[in-house]
């Protein structure tokens, strides 16, 4: 018996709960929340007001972010099986056998782009799909070849509250589109700093699985810090865009300057000294950058600020 049909043999004897909860893993419900999040923000921003459009919308694109879960973790099996920090995933645990998370990733993405189709509209449908390849397709091969898979990444990372102005009808008025590309450019710039951070900590797991990271492919101290600081700086008055287009309040603003400045302090302080307390603390500062913009947007827009 080969090693898959064994890993198959076992993950299909496991207790229905248990493997309900490797498919869980698989969708990566944090990632998934999170995008959930900003496409509602995109929605409402964009003067969408159909809580049943947005609920659809929700249900389909859930669908598919579960796709680009299952079908990341089935691509990246291997090296996830290298790396501390994901050697206990379904699949390189042998939880989970690799034909059933490759079915389970697009029944999720078949099944999700034909309802956001029929439910909501073809322009949603495309782009989910769109973020299901750039994420799949793209960044992930990618990762075994560059350092620049991270840009390449931090595209589909950016889309979904894109996929919240489409599904709210889209349409070329310069307050919709411009709050959309700002939000979007704000979820884009973010990922940096956060993200090479996370690249930082793990340089090590991540060169020894064969993925190339920033870290290690540009030994010399400091170079992973100062691209974190210089996208944290960049973010700033990117962070001014969606109130400028008009679709959120000047609140949503104030919460992404003051935000900012505290990213950009921690990433310069990354620049200075690339210390792991030091990258801690930019990740620290990026999981609260996002929560008080959201909930500053969220605010105004609930209030009719």
């Amino acid at each position: 018996m080969s090693v898959g049909s064994a890993s198959s043999a076992v993950a299909t004897s496991r207790p229905l709960t248990a493997r309900l909860a490797d498919y869980r893993e698989l969708a990566k419900p944090k990632i998934a929340a999170m995008a959930l999040v900003t496409v509602a923000l995109g929605y409402l921003a964009a003067g969408g007001s159909d809580g049943m459009t947005l609920l659809h919308a929700s249900i389909g694109i859930t669908l598919v972010a579960a796709a680009s879960g299952a079908l990341n973790q089935y691509a990246e099996r291997d090296t996830d099986a290298r790396m501390t920090r994901t050697a206990k995933r379904p699949l390189p645990a042998g939880r989970t056998g690799e034909a059933e998370a490759l079915v389970f990733g697009i029944v999720c993405g078949v099944a999700g782009a034909d309802y956001l189709a029929l439910t909501v509209n073809p322009l949603t449908a495309l782009l989910a799909l769109l973020t299901l390849a750039l994420y799949v397709g793209v960044y992930t091969p990618l990762k075994r070849m560059t350092a620049w898979s991270v840009v390449v990444g931090a595209v589909p990372g950016a889309l979904p509250p894109v996929l919240g102005w489409a599904a709210a009808g889209g349409g070329a008025e310069p307050g919709t589109w411009l709050t959309a590309a700002g939000l979007f450019g704000v979820l884009l710039l973010w990922q940096f700093p956060h993200f090479l951070a996370i690249a930082w900590l793990n340089r090590e797991q991540y060169a020894n699985a064969g993925l190339h990271m920033l870290p290690g492919q540009i030994p010399k101290a400091g170079w992973t810090g100062k691209a974190a600081a210089m996208t944290a700086f960049v973010l700033l008055p990117i962070g001014l865009v969606p109130t400028l287009g008009g679709g959120v309040g000047w609140g949503t603003a104030a919460a992404a300057t003051v935000a900012g400045i505290v990213y950009l302090y921690y990433s310069l302080r990354f620049a200075r000294a690339e210390t792991r307390p030091n990258a801690r603390a930019v990740l620290f500062a990026s999981l609260g950058y996002l929560p008080a913009l959201l909930l500053a947007a969220a605010i105004e827009l609930s209030w009719g600020i």
